[in-house]
């Protein structure tokens, strides 16, 4: 008798139009809901993180999203990092980041979609596949995201670039970068780098000793600042030669004016 009284109350809930109008009506209001609720949501993290952008600006990031995965992850972390402003840096190293990194960081806007296409470009015509990722997006990469190739964080990563560029001055951008960038095991900074390779502080840093450190930003991890390889010291070389074909010291003083 009940299984009988139910068929019969599932065959009228079925034919019933206005019960499956109902029904309908009842599954879009929660996918509404969703849909609203999610959109609060990211729009909240993007208010979030464009808050934090701005106020990085003025005031020093106290770590970095690789510095707490360095500490995290390490069996044994030994981190050195000292934080110290751009004037306390020696003009040669920005200019080595630049020369090694993005030559055309005074022109674009966090992103150079014109190094991309040149990647791309040469990447079909079987040169390989090259990077072209500003210091502004390795800015971006360090202090909040991770280490990886996908293609979700090459996204987030160039919005942040982007963003970065329009609160941040040029200079700003290279302080932060100077600062967090790794140059070897729990070494993050150049002003950890340059006690821990040369002994010295940042702001006694020359030409050379610049372009090594310059030199191993691509993969620090590999590459050694303190007993450079024959690789290394190649790189030192081109950088060296890219610094003073951007006319020295002089090109520095173009950034913000």
């Amino acid at each position: 008798m009940f299984h009988g009284k139910f068929l019969q109350f599932l065959f009228r809930f079925n034919s019933d139009p206005k019960l499956r109008e109902d029904k309908i009506v009842a599954r879009q209001s929660l996918i509404q809901k969703f849909l609203r609720r999610s959109t609060w949501f990211l729009a909240g993290c993007v208010l979030f993180v464009l808050m934090m952008i701005l106020l990085f600006r003025f005031v020093n990031p106290p770590t970095s999203a690789f510095i707490l995965a360095y500490l995290v992850t390490d069996s044994d972390p030994e981190l050195q990092h000292d934080w110290v402003a751009l004037s306390d840096i020696s003009p040669w190293m920005p200019l080595a980041v630049i020369a090694s990194e993005d030559q055309r960081f005074p022109e674009h806007h966090g992103v150079d979609f014109a190094a991309i296409r040149k990647a791309v470009s040469e990447h079909k015509k079987g040169q390989g596949l090259r990077g072209a990722s500003t210091i502004t997006q390795q800015t971006a990469k360090n202090l909040f995201l991770w280490n990886g190739r996908s293609f979700v964080r090459k996204t987030l990563e160039a919005g942040l670039a982007i963003a970065i560029d329009a609160f941040w001055p040029k200079r700003r951008i290279l302080e932060v970068y100077l600062n967090i960038a790794e140059f070897g095991r729990g070494v993050y900074g150049v002003e950890a780098a340059s006690r821990r390779y040369f002994g010295i502080t940042a702001s006694q840093l020359s030409q050379t000793q610049a372009a090594r450190l310059a030199a191993v930003l691509p993969n620090p991890k590999v590459l050694s600042a303190a007993q450079p390889s024959a690789y290394v010291w190649g790189r030192v070389a081109w950088i060296r030669g890219q610094m003073e074909q951007l006319s020295g010291l002089r090109y520095l003083q173009g950034l913000d004016n």
